[in-house]
């Protein structure tokens, strides 16, 4: 690899380990970041990985605000924004990528179906994230959680650049390929819709709400919600993790169902597991940024409306999300409570009301 063929694009969580893994493991790669803290870290200390640092700093012409300062274009494309960002990360990869280039999206929601339209579907890569990541301090990183990624690419087909993505990706853990993308990303969305509203919700790690009763019982309605909207569009749900979240939200006649006791157990130990995780959404709130809700708990409603699929759990969770975010609510158990009264009230309601 030349020095001007790998850039990531985004450096909070899951895009800075993934760049100091890299850079620790001897891959000349770039950065670009608006974030001016993290870049400073990255030119004049080098990144931190689990308290060390992992590799010395990069020259100030490999780290960049915006992808398209850099004079050259890349091979690959490492994309790790939030969702809102895809397609003004698209356009600006347009200029910058290789004609022969792909761009990996590890973002969370949806994100090859927003890029395929701009940048050509035979180019987009579809990496869905297995772990967990945070960025406590700029340019410090943290993974939260094990895992891995599924690989795959929307059209199904593979090609060469495939093996060179794995590995790269198999630096940070291992890579499954997939030729089930959608279902594999419709899983992690449906993980998503419970772990990322539960945890900006409720503002407390994955570990402490998941031993509550009440946070449970929400999280397996958010996702009982996302697994039927993807039964109506035809998507085969396809397990990301170890621990195959999306399965707790089947009915009760379906073969993958668990009674509600188990559940409930099973959702005890997933609290155990990923005790540390910490909504990044919430972080972003935290630092002034406009959550990406309508991307991932909201992408479920808009889906849902489309098909004919209620969805009162996930419209209200995207609505108090809002209202955190605009000061109206503070996270914790009355923005929990505030879920369940507006989703109860649309349940009344009915149907197109």
């Amino acid at each position: 690899m030349e020095e001007n063929d790998i850039v990531i694009i985004g450096c909070g969580g899951i895009g800075g380990v993934l760049g100091a893994t890299l850079h620790q493991a001897g891959v000349p790669l770039c950065i670009a970041t608006p974030n001016e803290a993290v870049r400073r870290v990255w030119t004049e200390s080098g990144p931190y990985l689990a308290g060390r640092r992992a590799g010395g700093p990069l020259p100030q012409e490999r780290v960049k605000a915006n992808v398209r300062e850099f004079s050259q274009g890349f091979r690959f494309a490492f994309v790790a924004v939030q969702s809102d960002q895809i397609e003004a990360v698209a356009n600006d990869l347009c200029e910058c990528l290789q004609e022969s280039g792909r761009v990996i999206v590890l973002s969370n929601g949806m994100g090859e179906e927003l890029m395929a339209p701009l940048i050509g579907e035979e180019r987009v890569v579809g990496a869905v994230v297995g772990w967990g990541a945070r960025m406590k301090e700029p340019g410090r990183y943290t993974r939260t959680s094990k895992g891995g990624f599924r690989l795959g690419k929307l059209s199904a087909t593979q090609d060469a650049s495939i093996l060179e993505i794995t590995r790269l990706l198999s630096h940070v853990g291992p890579v499954a390929l997939t030729e089930n993308l959608r279902g594999a990303r419709f899983s992690k969305l449906t993980i998503n819709c419970a772990v990322t509203a539960l945890g900006t919700v409720g503002g407390a790690t994955l570990g402490q709400l998941l031993v509550r009763t009440r946070p449970r019982q929400l999280a397996l309605n958010l996702m009982r919600e996302a697994t039927q909207v993807a039964a109506a569009e035809g998507v085969v749900m396809e397990p990301v993790t170890k621990i195959d979240l999306a399965k707790l939200a089947s009915g009760k006649h379906s073969a993958l169902s668990l009674g509600l006791v188990k559940k409930h157990a099973f959702l005890l130990a997933v609290g155990a597991r990923y005790r540390k995780l910490r909504s990044s959404m919430l972080s972003a709130i935290e630092r002034g940024r406009e959550p990406a809700i309508d991307y991932i708990n909201g992408e479920i409603v808009t889906r849902g409306k489309r098909r004919g699929v209620p969805t009162p759990y996930n419209a209200a969770a995207t609505q108090v999300i809002w209202e955190i975010y605009h000061g109206a609510l503070a996270p914790g158990p009355q923005a929990l409570r505030r879920v369940n009264e507006l989703a109860r009230r649309a349940q009344l309601a009915g149907p197109g009301s």
